[in-house]
């Protein structure tokens, strides 16, 4: 669950709100974002202020390799862990001190695919890097979620107020549907969660008892949603 959040229009830049975002980011903490966040200067100002952070690298990316890291050689899924300095003027004025390079084969979907991260952290082990990575991959699984289940894309006004408060409202019902899944210690997707109780919602019934029941053969209630449920009584289509 994202502990901020920033509603802006798609013409701001992602490193321009990674400040904001980071602002009360402490001494000790580690900080995980994608590419887009780059911006060396910032980076520099976390380093200083003792925070480890990991990214994937940006392709045109100009350095050079200074050292190796804790993996001397490839091994494994590893394929390469360097202390590099960067080279690019601009680049090199904003982040004057070494970082650390490790390149190594990841799993997408099944599939081994080759990615570069940077990090300022010299002690971790690489694969604690790729890991502290692919941990970040659950912000995308909650943006598919947020996108697909809540059908954010399509809005009722477009006007700046009317999107804001379409995704604030969205956000609320996720927190909503997320709590009640653990609270009722929910097995399934999150979909069926949100198809369940939608179904389910101007019923007189007991949303904890229905969920509980779900996929079981020996359950007491037996529901079958009706498409009318799905409205607002008064809104229904005719």
């Amino acid at each position: 669950m994202p502990k901020v959040v920033i509603v802006k229009t798609a013409g701001t830049h992602d490193s321009t709100e990674a400040k904001e975002l980071c602002a009360d980011v402490k001494s000790g903490e580690i900080v995980v974002f994608d590419k887009a966040y780059i911006d060396y200067k910032h980076l520099h100002s976390m380093t200083e202020r003792g925070i480890s952070w990991v990214s994937r690298s940006k392709a045109n990316m100009k350095y050079k390799t200074v050292g190796v890291g804790q993996h001397k050689k490839a091994k494994g899924k590893i394929i390469r862990d360097e202390v590099i300095v960067l080279t690019c003027k601009n680049a090199r004025e904003n982040y004057p001190e070494k970082l650390r390079l490790v390149e190594a084969w990841v799993e997408i979907n099944g599939k081994e695919k080759r990615m570069t991260f940077i990090t300022n952290n010299f002690t971790w082990a690489a694969s604690s890097v790729t890991d502290l990575y692919r941990s970040r991959w659950g912000i995308e699984v909650f943006f598919k979620e947020l996108k697909q289940t809540f059908q954010i894309a399509d809005f009722i006004g477009y006007n700046e107020n009317a999107v804001k408060w379409q995704i604030w409202t969205a956000l609320l019902t996720y927190i909503l549907l997320r709590f009640i899944a653990f609270q009722s210690k929910w097995g399934h997707s999150f979909f069926r969660l949100f198809t369940m109780l939608r179904g389910v919602l101007w019923s007189c019934l007991n949303m904890f008892s229905v969920l509980e029941c779900y996929g079981t053969a020996g359950g007491t209630i037996r529901l079958r949603a009706a498409p009318e449920q799905s409205y607002l009584p008064g809104f229904a289509p005719i």
